[in-house]
């Protein structure tokens, strides 16, 4: 499988991460760590899913479903796609 360019994921790591800690307080390292290893992030990571069209706040809402949910997929992003 081919991978997302590492511009973008670097780009959406630190956005992404951003918001976590924001929203939720956790240190850095823990956010960036519960980011890097979500199924939000695996599906970002695969360009055949051109995830990047969502924009930050859209990879957000999907990682906070898949960790209230359980599933990415169960974000409104997600859902009207």
């Amino acid at each position: 499988m081919k991978k997302t360019d590492a511009e973008i994921l670097d780009y959406y790591d630190e956005e992404v991460v951003k918001r976590i800690v924001e929203k939720y307080a956790f240190p850095e390292k823990e956010a960036l760590e519960l980011f890097l290893n979500s199924e939000t992030y695996r599906m970002l990571a695969n360009p055949d899913m051109a995830m990047w069209e969502f924009g930050p706040s859209g990879i957000f809402d999907m990682w906070e479903a898949e960790r209230i949910t359980g599933s990415p997929r169960r974000s409104v992003y997600m859902r009207t796609a």
